[in-house]
């Protein structure tokens, strides 16, 4: 069966599923509704190297707020399904990604305990139909489905689009390293429980 999650999230706002599998080869398929949102989770699958299909109808005509916290929601219990127990992973994920002259660096943890520090002054702006300051709210979203503590800084950058997609490729690799397994079995925390 393997590493897998498949969450149906329905409210009077969105109509969300996720596909998501741990072991995967980065293989995407995704629809929301926002091209550059769906262009941001394709980085997230395949630089995490899950196979991951989101697919997701939300009220657009009001903005794309509720399309990308259900989706970042339902991404995280997803994650969190397909990583049942945590035996045997890595836990810990921290990198620095460059696109151009935007650097940005995520340090995660799947502990167990909801935590974010989003410091990433990223210029407010439409990219497409996207806009950027909400990145943020999918980063809360998905730490808080998935029980993670994430802290994300931006270390450079001047175009939004550069800093956006370098904040995703770093989650990406960020949460691919941190679920890879890569010990004996065993649940990697002191207490025996994560």
């Amino acid at each position: 069966m393997g590493r897998v999650g498949a969450v149906g999230r329905t409210t009077k706002e969105t109509n969300v599923t996720v596909e998501l599998a741990l072991d995967g080869t980065g293989a995407t398929e995704v629809a929301t509704g926002l091209p550059f949102f769906d262009h941001m989770l394709q980085q997230l699958g395949k630089h995490a190297s899950w196979d991951l299909s989101v697919t997701c109808t939300g009220d657009l005509e009001v903005d794309g707020h509720h399309t990308v916290e259900d989706v970042g929601l339902a991404i995280g219990q997803a994650l969190g399904e397909a990583l049942g127990d945590k035996a045997g992973i890595r836990r810990f994920g921290s990198i620095v990604v460059p696109l151009d002259e935007a650097a940005v660096e995520v340090a995660l943890d799947l502990s167990g305990r909801n935590f974010v520090i989003h410091d990433v002054d990223v210029p407010a702006e439409t990219i497409g139909t996207f806009d950027t300051g909400l990145v943020e709210d999918f980063v809360r979203a998905l730490a808080q489905a998935a029980d993670l503590t994430i802290h994300v800084r931006l270390r450079s950058g001047r175009s939004p689009h550069h800093v956006v997609e370098a904040e995703f490729k770093a989650l990406a690799k960020a949460l691919g390293d941190a679920c890879a397994l890569t010990g004996p079995g065993d649940i990697p925390s002191t207490k025996g429980t994560l």
